[in-house]
């Protein structure tokens, strides 16, 4: 397997890994520079050359693994009959310098209703390395056409349409991927809501819509929902940065993916 298919597939399981590559070679070395190898939790693919070089690399990429916010880091070996590393000795008689590059897992996003600002706000965050689900029970805002504006996306695009319950794409969402609820029925966006606060392992939950709306949803949720008001306050309504005001498709989009940003960042922190 290449380089380039691990660390898809790393990608596809939202599994964390590292890419090392040989960044620099002096004299004689097991592998010239450029070589790589990818670190996954337990797999490997590709080689580096093997021993202590390879050895070591694979130790502090697991170690980088676990870390939040790893940072690139540069290995320097010294390839000579003097030096012992941890996993013994390698005399090629060169040095080399190696290059780990942490490859975190992604966020993920789910936008339920694809609809006049869910779009804009989709070609928003279709810019950015996520992975984006797409949401919808209306077939015709799904069609590769309308679509066709995310064709160079940089995020990973998974469309859902969902005709009959939507609320069950939940379900299959990674670990930790933040909601927002925005489709063009009331009663889909309350039993959303409600499915939402039962789904276990999702990050943040946003609804679009009114104080008046959002007023009916919580009596809803209490009453017929049967959930707490703690429960209930994980969703956040109404989304966006409050201070653009802007009622235009795209301001809407503007503003919620500035404060989606925001709150990528403060998980990060």
């Amino acid at each position: 397997m290449t380089w380039v298919s691990a660390v898809a597939r790393l990608r596809a399981r939202r599994e964390p890994g590292v890419l090392v590559t040989v960044a620099t070679v002096r004299g004689h070395a097991p592998r010239r520079a450029g070589a790589k190898l990818v670190v996954g939790r337990t797999e490997t693919w590709g080689s580096i050359g093997g021993g202590n070089i390879e050895a070591v690399a694979i130790d502090r990429s697991r170690e980088l693994n676990g870390m939040p916010g790893a940072e690139p880091e540069l290995i320097e070996f010294a390839l000579n009959d003097k030096v012992t590393g941890p996993h013994g000795v390698q005399c090629c008689g060169g040095a080399v310098s190696v290059l780990l590059e942490p490859l975190p897992v992604v966020q993920a996003v789910a936008v339920f209703g694809v609809g006049h600002v869910g779009l804009e706000l989709a070609r928003i965050l279709a810019r950015h390395d996520l992975d984006l689900h797409l949401v919808d029970s209306r077939p015709d805002m799904l069609t590769d056409e309308r679509l066709g504006v995310l064709a160079d996306a940089v995020a990973q695009i998974h469309v859902h349409h969902t005709p009959l319950l939507p609320e069950q794409v939940l379900a299959e969402l990674p670990a930790g991927a933040h909601v927002l609820i925005m489709t063009h029925d009331h009663a889909e966006d309350a039993a959303l809501c409600d499915a939402a606060l039962r789904t276990d392992g999702l990050g943040s939950i946003g609804l679009i819509g009114s104080a008046a709306k959002w007023s009916r949803f919580r009596h809803r949720l209490t009453t017929e929902g049967g959930h707490e008001d703690t429960a209930i306050d994980r969703i956040k309504t109404p989304i966006g940065i409050r201070e653009i005001t802007g009622k235009e498709p795209a301001t809407i989009a503007v503003s919620i993916a500035a404060d989606l940003l925001r709150a990528f960042e403060r998980e990060g922190d």
